[in-house]
Parts: C-alpha cells; structure tokens; sequence
C-alpha cells in the first residue's frame, strides 16, 4: 500500500515564541528541553487517526493533537541560562530535507506507552528513512553536547507517541494506511507543565 504523504511545511502546533527566551521560563529553575520533528495539518490529521485506531484495542488517554512529534533529541531538565545560546546555534542549523514513513505500532510497556513508528516494510531493503532519522540524531548532538553534555544512554528509536496509560499487551492486528511524514526542518521545544503539559517552540533550524 502506498503511503500517505504529507508536505514538509510545518504550519500547525504549538505557538513560537519570538526571541531566544519565551516568557516567564527565565524565572523556572529548570526547562525541560528537547528537538523534534513537528507535523504539518495533514501529518497530525493521519496521525490522530493512527491513535483513534490504537485506542480502540489498547484504551489509555490519546495524545492531544497539539502534542504530537517526533523527538529527535531529548535534553531533559535544562538550566533557563542555556536557554537562549541553544535557540541561537539552533536557528543557524539546517537540515536536509527529507522523508520517514511510519507504518507500525510499537509500546513501551512499563510507562505504558503506545506509539507509531517505522519498520515494517514488507521489503526488508527498503528505505522508510528511520536510517536517516539517526543519523541526524548523531549530527544533532555533535553540535549539543559541547553545550549540554548529558546525552541519553537509551538507544534513538524514532517514535510518535500516540496513548499513554494504554493496555501495551496487545497491539492492533491492523494497521492504518503507511504514513509519508516529510519534513525540512526541527524545531527546539520547551515542556511546561502547568497541570496538563504544553509545549512552546523555542527555535527552528532554517528551511
């Protein structure tokens, strides 16, 4: 089956802030931080009904549509200070443009995650562009660490997280139509939790 595709623009998600240090993060004693690849409309369209489709044999609570992504490199907890030299570097960056086709369930059982991801081609040959993904994970970091050190020692598995407190025993047997997600850029990404957690994109690499 063909996959569906989607343009590379990111016109939707979370609000940009202007300038290097959104309002009021100044203030916390630390923001959690991370890179991703942010969908387009018709990427979180597809991609809400991957987790409507999971949620009916796994239950859980389905991500918001304006959480939706694919973390490319995940920062953790971050000191505000380092805030404004990570959106600068990040703005002079760019990224090949490029596509990965996600076309499977997968779970995290212990925090009882369901996600959408590649590798599952009929075709073990075939390009679904997971290869890619990492190794601009690689690149990422090699521009990062000299600011932020504290790389995550769990291997890169690209990922859409799409339930959470989901029954992760038993996957759909079905999946929906393979998905083209494209894209020509990431975006550095601040997570606030003020109750329910809301992201606010910080920076973006140039198109």
């Amino acid at each position: 089956m063909s996959p569906t595709s989607s343009s590379a623009q990111p016109e939707s998600g979370p609000p940009t802030q202007a300038g290097p240090r959104p309002d009021g993060l100044e203030r916390r004693r630390s923001v959690r931080l991370f890179f991703a690849l942010w969908p387009d409309p018709a990427t979180v369209r597809a991609l809400t009904d991957w987790a409507a489709h999971a949620h009916a044999r796994c239950g859980g609570r389905i991500m918001r549509p304006d959480t939706l992504h694919l973390t490319l490199g995940f920062l953790g907890e971050t000191t505000p200070e380092l805030l404004p030299r990570l959106a600068r570097e990040t703005e002079t960056r760019r990224i090949e443009p490029g596509a990965v086709v996600l076309d499977r369930f997968g779970a995290f059982p212990r925090p009882r995650i369901v996600w959408a991801g590649p590798g599952n081609s009929d075709d073990a040959a075939a390009d679904d562009g997971a290869a890619r993904l990492a190794l601009e994970h690689r690149r990422l970091w090699e521009w990062v660490a000299p600011l932020h050190p504290a790389r995550p020692e769990t291997r890169f598995r690209p990922h859409v997280t799409l339930l959470r407190n989901a029954d992760t025993s038993v996957l759909p047997d079905v999946t929906p139509p393979p998905l083209e997600w494209r894209y020509d850029r990431y975006v550095l990404v601040a997570s606030v939790q003020d109750g329910a957690a809301r992201y606010r994109v910080v920076a973006s690499t140039r198109a």
